[in-house]
This record gives structure tokens, C-alpha cells and sequence, in this order.
């Protein structure tokens, strides 16, 4: 509002602009912050409280009620550390600080720009919804930005056990990470709204999304109408962990043939049910079987055992280019190789190295990152009659690479994937969530097979059915259903986060559209609006 006309030198013109009353000193707030991006970090796998994640948003909501977008950069960088570094501890496992940091900063700072934006719409009428529409916009903007993008944090991905889990059949990820985010910035109004007409109304964006889920349960549910398979994932295990895991390639390669073995005894025993078909990890082969005789003799040694087809994820060398590809490799019995697919979305700093030259001047372990090429088709394999889409380990973090596979007409979801380059730490178990969490979306079962752990049977409710530990030879067998309806989120595709994306910006340009309105000198006002950190004094 445009402040009333005053004499020079009264007690009205001495008197110092109001201001906004926040949470506790700078000090107290920054330690909120962090504490807020904690107990985000601590609803993700391998734990199971997923109730802070709505919590962690309402501290940042009431953080950033009113502030300015400078503050709520600040406020926002803080709480997005505590979330991220300790979240991604797992990259630094073997090379150190100089992955892990960095990347943490990145992902902080791109929420911090959200959380820019967040303060900035926070003073519209119904702000907890223009907030967590906001919150959607920048994980679409991580999901793409930059190097192809860095999606793991996704709040959807912390929640395969929680009440919003059935959201993802109908507007996947995002829709989740939406009523995560409603409920908490919900919470954060109703603690701030004094009139009790306004704690009714800020208590519906808390009671609406929590509701949301189970309702939505019953009614999206897709039955499997394509029967059932028998599956099998073989977890064969690495002689070490960490970035040398594959140093003897050759060992590697060797325990899953003899777990494969193993469980063809055990089939000819009758102490399981031969599998229709097997899934192998990640790397399982990073001997070329296309190069090299021996390594195909043995692999087919295991596809004549068990007498059934074998997805061999593997490490191809195109004779085109010279250059190496992450492929899953289809042997059949009787007719060895017979179909390919090669992993389409690349590990930046790992699988590929963006600028290279530029990042070797602070560290030579850039040279351990590689130079795979993508490959760019997302049909699966057809396996024993059935339709499997393969998403190699970090595209399952992509919600449109999986999205596209499954499309391509899968009536099941594969993730080989390849841990043991982390080690003992939560990026297994943060990466089966996402397989739980592309169940419910898709309405699939998913079989997902690592090197050394954890490799899962996923249900297409996202229970886990069956699961190994970590670092041991081991071979689940599992009946499970196949699906051939889509979901509603697998038909609507990008569309409810390309919405959502549009109303959270749209609210942003209004709001910021409105302040410089408001802060331009009205004719003859005299005296214009002093500011504080909430924005132009005295607004509601």
C-alpha cells in the first residue's frame, strides 16, 4: 500500500517503517533451514519416514512467507545442502570430496533458485498451492540442466513407502513431489494464519494431498491383464567394491555363469521354478563377447544350463568408431546373440566427461570417467513371448526414458544396474526406490539385478516381493504379473509436469509483474513504500 502524506521532521516522518516479524534471528533461521533440508534427506531410502519430507517443506515455507527472492536464494541454498550433501554422500565414496561437494552445491543451488521463486509467489491468495507448483518447475529444471541433467533428488523418489505413492500412477513423479510439497507448504500456512477462517482454509491444502493418495488408489489401480512370467535376476558379485571393481573383469563375468549354473542345479532339483526368462546386472560382462570367443562360450554355457534367454548387460567396443557403448546384450538358446540395446542416457563424470581439458586443471581423476556413446532406441527385448523394456541403472532416474521404454510396449521393466561402485552406501537402496516408484507409475512389475546389491522383485503396486542383500552371489526367482493396459500417468506422459511447470511460472511472473506495480511512485503520493526483507512494508 502507498504510504500517507507526512510533514518533514513530525514524529510520523521520524518514526521507522514497520517490519515484519520472522522466525528468530539470521542465525536461527539458517540453522531452520538446514535442519528443514535434513529431514528431507532423512525420509529417503533406506529409511522409511517419508512423513518429514512434508515436514522439511513446512519449515522452508515458513521461512520464506513474505521474504524476497534474495532471501529466499539465501534460505534456500541452506536447506537445499542439508538436503543434497548428505544425500548424495555416496558419489565421493571412492574418488572423495571433489565429486561429491560440487554436485551437492549444484543441486542446492539450482533449489535455491526455486526457492528464489518460492518467496516470490508466497504473497498471492492460495500461496501454498503457486509454492509447491514452483517446487515442481525447478525439478524439471534439474531433471534437464545442466550436462542432461541430475534428477535423483526427486521428492517422489523418497516416498515408495508413503500415503502419496499411488499419485504416480496418475501424474507420476511429479504429481507426487506436487502433494509432498502442497502438504508441507500447507502446513507452514496454517502455522502462520491467526483468523480462524484462515486456518480452515490453509488446513485443506494439508488434509487434500495426504487424502489424495489413497483415494486415488483403488480407482487408478491397472490389473495386470497380460498374465504372468517367471523371472529370474542373478546377482553373481565383485571380487571388491569400488572404482577397480572390474579390475578382473574376467571374475566378474565368471560368478554370474556360476550363480547361473548354481541355479539351474537348483532348478533340475526342484528347489525353485525354471525361470522363462533371466535378467544379468550392469557390467556383468565387460569382456566384449562380440570380440571375444571365450567370454561368449561361457555365457552361452549358462543361456544351454538354464535353457532360457539371458539379458547380459555388457561392454561393447563398436568396430565403427572404436569407441565403447553400455549395452545389454540378448543371448538366446540355441541361437546365441541376438538383439541389443544400449544404454540411452549417460552418466555424466562417469560413463561420459564434459569438458574435459577444463575440469583436469583441478583434478587428474577426470581421466577415469569414460567415453560411452548413447545409444538412442527405447524397445526393450522380446524375451520367452514377453515384452521387457531395459532401463540400465541411471535412466531410471529419468522420467522419460523409462517412460519411452515402457511405451515401446513393455509388459515388464528391467533395471540391470551395477552398485559396486559405491560401495556400502544408500545409492542401492535410493535407486530401488525409484524402481518402486516406476512400478506404481507404469503399472509394471520391475526386476531389478545389480552386481552386488540390492537387486529386487518389485511388484506393480511397488511392494518389494522378493530382494538379496549386498555383496553376495545370489539368484531370485519370482512369478509375477505382466501388464498391457497403461496407466494414466504412462498415457498423459510429460503433460501434467509441463502443466504444472506453466501455472508454477506463470504465478511467478505475475507475482513479481505485481510488485513492480506496487513499488512504482504513485503522481502526488508523496513518500513511497519503504521495504524490508518481507517486501513492501505494512503488506498483508
Amino acid at each position: 500500500m502507498v504510504a500517507p502524506i507526512v510533514a518533514p521532521g513530525s514524529p510520523a516522518a521520524d518514526a521507522p517503517a514497520p517490519r515484519r516479524r520472522y522466525v528468530g534471528g539470521a542465525l536461527s533461521q539458517v540453522v531452520l533451514a538446514a535442519a528443514g533440508g535434513v529431514a528431507v534427506y532423512l525420509s529417503f531410502p533406506p529409511r522409511t519416514a517419508w512423513w518429514l519430507a512434508p515436514l522439511g517443506f513446512a519449515v522452508l515455507g515458513v521461512l520464506l512467507h513474505g521474504r524476497r527472492a534474495r532471501v529466499g536464494f539465501g534460505l534456500g541454498l541452506v536447506w537445499g545442502l542439508g538436503f543434497t550433501v548428505p544425500l548424495l554422500r555416496w558419489t565421493g565414496e571412492f574418488v572423495g570430496v571433489v565429486a561429491w561437494l560440487p554436485l551437492a552445491l549444484m543441486c542446492a543451488a539450482l533449489i535455491a533458485v526455486g526457492a528464489a521463486v518460492v518467496a516470490l509467489v508466497s504473497r498471492l491468495p492460495g500461496a501454498p498451492v503457486w509454492m509447491a507448483l514452483v517446487w515442481v518447475a525447478d525439478e524439471a529444471l534439474r531433471s534437464v540442466f545442466p550436462f542432461g541433467g541430475f534428477p535423483w533428488g526427486k521428492i517422489a523418489f523418497g516416498q515408495p513407502e508413503g500415503w502419496y505413492l499411488p499419485l504416480a500412477s496418475v501424474g507420476g513423479a511429479p504429481l507426487v513431489g506436487f502433494a509432498v510439497a502442497l502438504t508441507g507448504f500447507g502446513a507452514a500456512h496454517l502455522v502462520r494464519a491467526r483468523p480462524v477462517r484462515g486456518r480452515w482454509r490453509a488446513a485443506v491444502w494439508v488434509v487434500l494431498p495426504l487424502a489424495a493418495g489413497p483415494v486415488v488408489a483403488p480407482l487408478a489401480r491397472v490389473e495386470p491383464s497380460g498374465g504372468t512370467a517367471v523371472v529370474a535376476a542373478v546377482q553373481g558379485n565383485v571380487p571388491r567394491a569400488g572404482l577397480d571393481f572390474n579390475a578382473q573383469r574376467r571374475a566378474v563375468l565368471d560368478n554370474h555363469v556360476a550363480r547361473t549354473l548354481q541355479l539351474a542345479e537348483d532348478v533340475r532339483a526342484g528347489r525353485v521354478r525354471k525361470p522363462d526368462l533371466v535378467i544379468w546386472p550392469e557390467n556383468a560382462s565387460d569382456i566384449d563377447p562380440f570380440r571375444n570367443a571365450d567370454a561368449a562360450a561361457q555365457i552361452q554355457r549358462a543361456v544351454a544350463s538354464i535353457d532360457a534367454p539371458i539379458a547380459v548387460g555388457a561392454v561393447l567396443v563398436d568396430r565403427s568408431d572404436n569407441l565403447p557403448r553400455n549395452t545389454v546384450v540378448l543371448f538366446e538358446p540355441g541361437r546365441g546373440a541376438t538383439d541389443t540395446y544400449t544404454k540411452r542416457q549417460l552418466q555424466p563424470f562417469g560413463e561420459t566427461m564434459p569438458y574435459r581439458e577444463f575440469f583436469r586443471i583441478f583434478t587428474s581423476a577426470v581421466d577415469r570417467a569414460s567415453n560411452f556413446q548413447p545409444g538412442h532406441d527405447p524397445e526393450g527385448f522380446t524375451m520367452a513371448g514377453v515384452q521387457v523394456a531395459i532401463d540400465t541403472c541411471y535412466e531410471v532416474a529419468f522420467d522419460g526414458v523409462v517412460r519411452d521404454s515402457v511405451r515401446a510396449g513393455a509388459d515388464l521393466i528391467a533395471i540391470p544396474t551395477n552398485n559396486a561402485t559405491f560401495g556400502w552406501t544408500e545409492m542401492t537402496y535410493q535407486q530401488l526406490a525409484m524402481s518402486r516408484v516406476r512400478a506404481v507409475e507404469h503399472g509394471r512389475s520391475v526386476v531389478v539385478a545389480a552386481t552386488s546389491g540390492v537387486s529386487a522383485i518389485v511388484a506393480p503396486d511397488g511392494s518389494v516381493t522378493r530382494r538379496t542383500g549386498m555383496f553376495t552371489p545370489d539368484a531370485l526367482v519370482s512369478e509375477v504379473s505382466l501388464g498391457r493396459e497403461a496407466t494414466l500417468a504412462t498415457r498423459l506422459g510429460a503433460w501434467p509436469e509441463w502443466v504444472m511447470t506453466a501455472l508454477g511460472l506463470s504465478a511467478a511472473a505475475f507475482s513479481l509483474a505485481m510488485r513492480r506495480r506496487r513499488s512504482r511512485p504513485t503522481p502526488g503520493a508523496g513518500v513511497g513504500e519503504e521495504e524490508t526483507d518481507g517486501g513492501p512494508a505494512g503488506a498483508a
